[in-house]
Protein backbone atom coordinates (compact mmCIF):
# COMPACT_ATOMS: atom_id res chain seq x y z
CA UNK A 1 0.00 0.00 0.00
CA UNK A 2 1.33 3.51 -0.94
CA UNK A 3 0.87 6.82 1.20
CA UNK A 4 3.36 9.34 2.51
CA UNK A 5 5.05 6.13 4.76
CA UNK A 6 5.92 3.82 1.97
CA UNK A 7 9.27 5.07 1.71
CA UNK A 8 10.20 5.12 5.60
CA UNK A 9 11.22 1.94 5.28
CA UNK A 10 13.72 2.37 2.17
CA UNK A 11 14.75 5.72 3.57
CA UNK A 12 15.86 3.99 7.00
CA UNK A 13 17.74 1.45 4.82
CA UNK A 14 19.60 4.59 2.72
CA UNK A 15 20.36 5.99 6.64
CA UNK A 16 22.35 3.89 7.95
CA UNK A 17 24.55 3.87 11.11
CA UNK A 18 27.80 3.65 8.61
CA UNK A 19 26.40 5.93 6.37
CA UNK A 20 25.57 8.73 8.94
CA UNK A 21 28.37 8.02 10.39
CA UNK A 22 30.73 8.54 8.01
CA UNK A 23 29.05 11.61 6.82
CA UNK A 24 29.21 13.47 10.18
CA UNK A 25 32.16 12.62 10.48
CA UNK A 26 33.46 14.80 7.59
CA UNK A 27 30.80 17.15 8.23
CA UNK A 28 31.86 20.96 9.81
CA UNK A 29 31.28 22.65 13.03
CA UNK A 30 28.75 25.56 12.68
CA UNK A 31 30.97 28.37 12.66
CA UNK A 32 33.43 26.40 10.22
CA UNK A 33 30.38 25.92 8.10
CA UNK A 34 29.22 29.41 7.96
CA UNK A 35 32.77 30.41 7.10
CA UNK A 36 32.61 28.63 4.05
CA UNK A 37 29.98 31.14 2.81
CA UNK A 38 30.78 34.60 0.82
CA UNK A 39 31.00 37.61 2.81
CA UNK A 40 27.39 38.59 2.17
CA UNK A 41 26.10 35.34 3.05
CA UNK A 42 28.32 35.52 6.23
CA UNK A 43 27.11 38.52 7.55
CA UNK A 44 23.27 37.80 6.75
CA UNK A 45 24.73 34.47 9.21
CA UNK A 46 26.07 36.43 11.66
CA UNK A 47 22.43 38.88 11.67
CA UNK A 48 20.35 35.87 12.08
CA UNK A 49 22.75 34.41 14.80
CA UNK A 50 22.54 37.68 16.58
CA UNK A 51 18.94 37.61 17.10
CA UNK A 52 18.69 34.26 18.26
CA UNK A 53 17.29 34.30 21.85
CA UNK A 54 16.64 31.51 24.23
CA UNK A 55 14.75 31.54 27.36
CA UNK A 56 15.94 30.53 30.31
CA UNK A 57 13.11 28.10 30.47
CA UNK A 58 14.76 26.35 27.05
CA UNK A 59 18.07 26.48 28.15
CA UNK A 60 16.88 24.35 31.32
CA UNK A 61 15.71 21.86 29.64
CA UNK A 62 18.22 21.54 26.93
CA UNK A 63 21.37 21.82 30.26
CA UNK A 64 19.35 19.02 31.66
CA UNK A 65 20.35 16.96 28.66
CA UNK A 66 21.88 13.00 29.31
CA UNK A 67 22.01 11.67 26.33
CA UNK A 68 24.70 11.71 23.30
CA UNK A 69 22.98 13.55 20.42
CA UNK A 70 24.59 13.87 16.71
CA UNK A 71 22.93 16.01 14.58
CA UNK A 72 23.74 16.65 11.28
CA UNK A 73 22.39 19.31 9.29
CA UNK A 74 22.12 19.52 4.95
CA UNK A 75 22.09 22.91 4.21
CA UNK A 76 23.07 25.34 1.86
CA UNK A 77 24.62 29.02 2.79
CA UNK A 78 22.60 30.69 0.27
CA UNK A 79 19.25 29.56 1.39
CA UNK A 80 17.52 31.46 3.30
CA UNK A 81 15.61 29.22 5.40
CA UNK A 82 18.63 28.33 6.69
CA UNK A 83 19.83 31.20 7.56
CA UNK A 84 17.03 32.05 9.56
CA UNK A 85 16.41 28.49 11.26
CA UNK A 86 20.19 27.17 11.35
CA UNK A 87 21.77 29.76 13.93
CA UNK A 88 18.76 28.64 16.03
CA UNK A 89 19.87 25.10 16.26
CA UNK A 90 23.62 26.20 16.99
CA UNK A 91 22.44 28.18 19.94
CA UNK A 92 20.60 25.31 21.67
CA UNK A 93 23.43 23.14 20.95
CA UNK A 94 25.59 25.97 22.67
CA UNK A 95 23.22 24.93 25.61
CA UNK A 96 24.58 21.71 26.19
CA UNK A 97 27.73 20.86 23.86
CA UNK A 98 28.56 17.54 25.92
CA UNK A 99 25.29 16.04 24.66
CA UNK A 100 24.73 18.07 21.19
CA UNK A 101 27.14 17.29 18.21
CA UNK A 102 26.19 19.37 15.84
CA UNK A 103 27.51 19.59 12.46
CA UNK A 104 26.98 21.03 8.77
CA UNK A 105 27.14 19.71 5.29
CA UNK A 106 26.74 21.28 1.94
CA UNK A 107 23.76 19.89 0.27
CA UNK A 108 25.19 20.14 -3.15
CA UNK A 109 28.30 17.89 -2.00
CA UNK A 110 27.10 15.95 -0.21
CA UNK A 111 24.27 14.87 -3.25
CA UNK A 112 23.94 11.30 -1.62
CA UNK A 113 22.56 12.57 1.56
CA UNK A 114 20.11 14.78 -0.16
CA UNK A 115 19.12 12.66 -2.00
CA UNK A 116 18.10 9.77 1.10
CA UNK A 117 16.08 12.91 3.04
CA UNK A 118 13.75 13.94 0.08
CA UNK A 119 11.04 16.39 1.32
CA UNK A 120 7.81 16.62 -0.52
CA UNK A 121 9.83 15.25 -3.51
CA UNK A 122 12.77 17.95 -3.03
CA UNK A 123 15.76 18.66 -2.13
CA UNK A 124 15.07 20.74 1.01
CA UNK A 125 17.01 22.68 2.91
CA UNK A 126 17.55 22.70 5.81
CA UNK A 127 16.86 19.21 6.90
CA UNK A 128 18.08 17.76 10.08
CA UNK A 129 18.71 14.45 11.30
CA UNK A 130 19.09 13.40 14.87
CA UNK A 131 20.88 10.26 15.63
CA UNK A 132 21.73 8.54 18.77
CA UNK A 133 25.10 7.88 20.11
CA UNK A 134 25.52 4.92 17.85
CA UNK A 135 24.67 6.93 14.84
CA UNK A 136 21.19 5.13 14.52
CA UNK A 137 18.65 7.41 12.67
CA UNK A 138 16.31 8.52 15.34
CA UNK A 139 14.56 11.58 13.52
CA UNK A 140 14.70 14.12 11.09
CA UNK A 141 12.62 17.66 10.39
CA UNK A 142 13.02 19.95 7.88
CA UNK A 143 12.38 22.17 5.65
CA UNK A 144 10.45 24.14 7.68
CA UNK A 145 8.73 24.37 11.21
CA UNK A 146 5.14 24.39 11.76
CA UNK A 147 5.84 28.01 13.04
CA UNK A 148 7.04 28.85 10.14
CA UNK A 149 5.54 27.36 7.74
CA UNK A 150 1.91 29.08 9.11
CA UNK A 151 3.87 32.65 9.17
CA UNK A 152 5.00 31.98 5.48
CA UNK A 153 1.58 30.73 3.71
CA UNK A 154 -0.35 33.21 5.64
CA UNK A 155 1.77 35.87 3.64
CA UNK A 156 2.17 34.06 0.48
CA UNK A 157 -1.53 32.41 0.28
CA UNK A 158 -3.19 35.35 1.81
CA UNK A 159 -6.89 36.60 2.35
CA UNK A 160 -8.07 34.80 -0.65
CA UNK A 161 -7.10 31.26 0.87
CA UNK A 162 -7.64 31.30 4.15
CA UNK A 163 -5.72 28.52 6.40
CA UNK A 164 -7.72 26.53 8.87
CA UNK A 165 -6.26 25.47 11.92
CA UNK A 166 -3.99 28.24 14.31
CA UNK A 167 -3.07 31.96 13.87
CA UNK A 168 0.17 32.43 12.36
CA UNK A 169 2.79 33.47 15.35
CA UNK A 170 2.50 36.87 16.33
CA UNK A 171 6.81 36.55 16.70
CA UNK A 172 7.99 34.17 14.63
CA UNK A 173 11.55 33.89 15.06
CA UNK A 174 10.29 32.99 18.63
CA UNK A 175 7.90 30.67 17.80
CA UNK A 176 10.66 28.99 15.48
CA UNK A 177 12.71 28.85 18.53
CA UNK A 178 10.27 26.96 20.64
CA UNK A 179 9.86 24.77 17.61
CA UNK A 180 13.31 23.68 17.53
CA UNK A 181 13.64 23.82 21.20
CA UNK A 182 11.02 21.18 21.49
CA UNK A 183 12.07 19.21 18.73
CA UNK A 184 15.37 18.80 20.45
CA UNK A 185 13.42 17.58 23.82
CA UNK A 186 11.07 15.17 21.80
CA UNK A 187 14.21 13.63 20.74
CA UNK A 188 16.42 13.40 23.71
CA UNK A 189 13.35 11.93 25.65
CA UNK A 190 13.46 9.30 22.51
CA UNK A 191 16.99 8.84 23.48
CA UNK A 192 16.56 8.51 27.27
CA UNK A 193 13.68 6.14 27.24
CA UNK A 194 15.59 3.57 24.40
CA UNK A 195 15.91 0.62 26.49
CA UNK A 196 19.18 -0.32 24.68
CA UNK A 197 20.40 2.93 26.37
CA UNK A 198 18.94 2.74 29.71
CA UNK A 199 20.55 -0.67 29.82
CA UNK A 200 23.50 0.65 28.81
CA UNK A 201 23.91 3.31 30.56
CA UNK A 202 22.39 1.38 34.23
CA UNK A 203 19.29 4.39 34.38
Amino acid sequence: MGGPCASAPLRSAMLSPEFLRSTFEVGLPYAAYVATGRPDQQQSWARAHAAVRISPEQRGVVEGFVRRMPVLVTSGTWCGDCVMQVPILDHLARCNPGCIDLRMVDRDRHADLAAAVRICGGLRVPTVIFMNEDFEFTAIEGDKTLSRLRSMAAKQLGNACPLPGADQPADELSATVEDWATKFEHVHLMLRMSHKLRERHGD
